[in-house]
């Protein structure tokens, strides 16, 4: 069986749930990603921020970057356990409509997997059945 372990980007970075949306947004840059798990002083997920989430209700809805914090950003976040099947991985992505999943082992955050991961992992016809799922 192959797991969310087996096809996951591993050493995802988080960004500090007390950083602002400019240090969010520069790590992204520096990072090459569209995402960034938030995490919290315990080392825990606390939630994801997207650049999509920047500039759609941040920069749109006129808020100060440099003064609005990440964790104001942190809303309920799905993630899968590093030993779930690609399966569960599968349900869980459609079942939520979202394109990236942390992964999570012994309550600590080790991997990511993303819309990339899948399509070099998955059979085309799965891939084409996870985007219509996905982006219906």
């Amino acid at each position: 069986m192959t797991t969310a372990r087996d096809i996951m980007h591993p050493g995802v970075q988080c960004v500090d749930e007390d950083a602002n949306l400019v240090e969010a947004a520069r790590m992204m840059r520096d990072l090459d990603v569209g995402s960034l798990p938030i995490c919290g002083k315990d080392d825990r997920l606390h939630g994801i921020i997207t650049d999509r989430d920047i500039v759609i209700r941040a920069v749109a809805g006129g808020l100060d970057l440099a003064a609005t914090k990440v964790s104001e950003f942190g809303c309920h976040v799905h993630w899968v356990d590093a030993s779930d099947s690609v399966a569960q991985v599968l349900r869980t992505m459609e079942d939520n409509q979202i394109r990236r999943v942390p992964v999570i082992e012994e309550h600590r955050l080790v991997g990511m997997v993303s819309e990339a991961d899948l399509a070099r992992h998955l059979p085309e016809d799965q891939l084409a059945s996870f985007v219509e799922r996905v982006y219906a």
